[in-house]
């Protein structure tokens, strides 16, 4: 075994024990110090082929890092990406066990729903406009592995791009009937609005964030497939989730999700 492959392996190790013993875990910074992103994505891949291994499901994919604030705060100039995991998905209103996260966050998306397997090459936003079979309002369950959020990019990307759980709406909506940019979002809770933004905090617009996506994959060797799930990008702040109760999201043109947290 190389040194970076051992690196890899003991990064990967530490975050998936923190997952299975819902104990956080210190950054895995430490280890991939003089590395560089490249890494950090194999640490993720690491997790997640063990992750198929034991039965698990490719649904998707996720964007994050689609806010330029958030870019700033961890001194990046581009998105990331996870995996969504098929296991971790859930319906509108369905009860979502917080026994499942440690120090989850929320905030609200659109999914895209793909009906073709993207070009084997680079695409552009035309390309996108002719995959997509519908659109959906989404909730990001955002979570962190990393005691007290304390990450930075090398972490998060390892961490499978903070990746929890996801809720979708089940209105399908076809995309040339929205305007994605100026669709506003309000997020509540306890009939108190604790986020709120719009399509245009998605990197310009959540298709600009599918192009990124799938381009980022090719270049890896991979492919965005027919039927698979992208969570586009947050369209404004996250919220920490503190306890047991209900997060509904309305977008504009979308209609609204929820998610329902409780305590088993």
């Amino acid at each position: 075994m190389t040194l970076t492959a051992g690196v890899v392996d003991e990064a990967a190790t530490r975050i998936r024990t923190a997952q299975e013993t819902k104990v956080a875990c210190a950054p895995v910074r430490d280890l991939l110090d003089g590395l560089g992103i490249a890494e950090a994505y194999a640490v993720q891949a690491r997790n997640t082929d063990d992750a198929l291994a034991a039965g698990a499901r490719v649904a998707g994919w996720k964007v994050g890092l689609t806010a330029k604030v958030v870019q700033r705060q961890l001194g990046v100039d581009r998105p990331d990406f996870g995996v969504l995991l098929a296991d971790r998905g859930y319906g509108d209103d369905e009860p979502v066990p917080l026994s499942r996260l440690l120090q989850p966050r929320i905030e609200a998306e659109v999914a895209f729903v793909l009906e073709r397997d993207l070009p084997e090459r680079h695409v552009n936003a035309v390309d996108i406009l002719r995959a997509t079979a519908f659109v959906l309002p989404a909730l990001e369950i955002v979570d962190s592995r990393i005691a007290g959020w304390d990450i930075t990019i090398l972490d998060t990307v390892a961490d499978n791009a903070s990746s929890g759980l996801f809720t979708l709406g089940l209105k399908p909506t076809l995309l040339h009937q929205v305007d994605l940019r100026t669709a506003a979002m309000e997020l509540t809770s306890a009939d108190a609005v604790v986020s709120e933004g719009s399509g245009a905090a998605c990197l310009g617009h959540p298709v600009n964030a599918v192009v990124w996506l799938a381009n980022t994959l090719f270049d890896i060797g991979r492919t965005v497939k027919a039927g698979e799930v992208i969570l586009s990008g947050a369209l404004g702040p996250m919220v920490a989730v503190s306890g047991p109760g209900t997060y509904e999201a309305t977008i504009g043109g979308l209609g609204s999700v929820r998610a329902a947290f409780i305590d088993e």
